[in-house]
């Protein structure tokens, strides 16, 4: 159960299932009353990418990692079985907290299968061209390439073992898949900004909206049932602190939940002046439209049960963009219940 309290959080990894807050400790300062329940990612983001390739042996398999920061793709005919796995693998790991070497990363949105992003799984590959002949209109894009995994399975170990940082990396939205017998390329991409955005408040208004729809409907967020939960209101409050964490995390290049000052939701909720004695937060980042952003949160467990705690009466969201972030646009939205 939520634990009354502010949350601390040691380490640079916090997660939170929608029933009970890890790594959380009273706070004995000046904060007492608020209960904070957080979802969202807790990682560094990678900046841009220049061209370059590397080649490993992984096993019996040959690895190669191709990155580049400028529009890059190939179209090719619908995903096959395999293909279609190893994206649905690549998404249940994004949606579990993970270690990544000395990073850790907490629940992530799935990615979007785009057929676009599926290049040639063999041979040589001038991604820069490819990427023009489709038309994907990117910002940053990785390929891996591997060689000698016999299945979906398979390759899915070589991405854990040798790529965890690329799947693992929270700017990337887009995703295309291509096997040719033991050959893999998996393509991840961010794409340039395409939707017309009303301003900030609006478009929190309109998320507002899309997760009153989410909460009328009895749904399950990976192991946990949720009945239908009464509508939220907008709180301007938590509007005006959820659009000032997400500039701050656009200006600053950030995801996370506790500012650059080390102050936590609970923190920015008292020093606004918020009444509440319930907060949480759920933080997004790449996704260009607030239908993309609620999609993305009701297929992530963690991001799921927040949105869905009956508990929460009200809500304030907002986004930001900033054209020389990793993830160019960052949403907030901030649950309370008085």
């Amino acid at each position: 159960m939520l634990r009354r309290g502010d949350a601390r959080f040691p380490g640079s990894s916090v997660s939170v299932d929608g029933k009970s807050i890890g790594k959380v400790a009273q706070k004995t300062g000046r904060m007492k009353k608020k209960d904070i329940a957080l979802t969202g990612v807790v990682s560094r983001i990678m900046g841009a990418f220049s061209s370059r390739e590397i080649s490993m042996r992984f096993m019996p398999s040959v690895l190669r990692l191709a990155a580049l920061s400028a529009s890059v793709v190939f179209a090719i005919p619908a995903l096959a079985s395999d293909e279609s796995q190893l994206i649905e693998s690549i998404n249940s790991y994004r949606s579990q907290p993970q270690r990544c070497g000395s990073q850790a990363s907490n629940e992530l949105p799935p990615l979007s299968a785009d057929p676009r992003l599926r290049l040639r799984a063999s041979g040589a590959v001038d991604l820069q061209q490819a990427m023009a002949s489709a038309s994907y209109p990117m910002v940053n894009v990785q390929a891996i390439t591997l060689n000698g995994p016999r299945d979906a399975a398979s390759a899915m170990k070589a991405i854990q073992e040798s790529f965890c940082q690329v799947v693992l990396d929270p700017q990337f939205v887009d995703v295309g898949v291509s096997r040719d017998d033991r050959d893999w390329r998996i393509v991840l991409a961010r794409p340039l900004l395409s939707a017309k955005l009303g301003d900030a408040q609006s478009e929190g208004q309109k998320l507002l909206s899309e997760l009153n729809v989410a909460r009328s409907q009895a749904r399950q967020c990976g192991g946990q049932a949720f009945a239908a939960a009464a509508p939220l209101a907008w709180n301007a409050t938590l509007g005006s602190i959820s659009q000032d964490h997400s500039r701050d995390m656009a200006n600053n290049n950030y995801l996370d939940h506790k500012d650059r000052d080390g102050r936590t939701p609970g923190d920015r909720a008292e020093l606004a002046g918020y009444s509440g004695q319930l907060v949480g937060e759920n933080i997004a980042a790449g996704q260009d439209t607030v239908h993309k952003v609620v999609e993305g949160w009701l297929a992530s467990p963690g991001h799921c049960a927040n949105l869905m705690n009956p508990q929460y009466q009200e809500l304030g969201a907002a986004y930001a963009t900033d054209p020389k972030s990793s993830a160019g646009i960052y949403w907030t939205a901030m649950f309370g219940a008085q």
